[in-house]
């Protein structure tokens, strides 16, 4: 390699190490397994209330149009 080679190929190095310098971290750090269960625990609890929360809502429109279908089933 002649010296202008030396010093593009040590340029680009260069560049390459201040772009791995200020991007984000992809390496997800430790996480233990007290963690993991409380995290577990919440997406859990989560569900379980998005599901109640479902079936609430279900129940509150099943009721009118029960009534609804029994006065067009009277009307008949």
């Amino acid at each position: 390699m002649n010296r202008k080679q030396k010093m593009i190929k040590k340029t680009a190095k260069r560049a390459k190490a201040r772009l791995n310098k200020h991007t984000a971290p992809t390496i997800k750090k430790y996480v233990s397994k007290a963690e993991r269960a409380e995290q577990q625990a919440k997406l859990e609890a989560e569900a379980a209330e998005q599901a109640t929360a479902a079936e609430t809502t279900d129940a509150a429109t099943d009721a009118p149009v029960e009534a609804s279908e029994e006065k067009v089933a009277s009307a008949n």
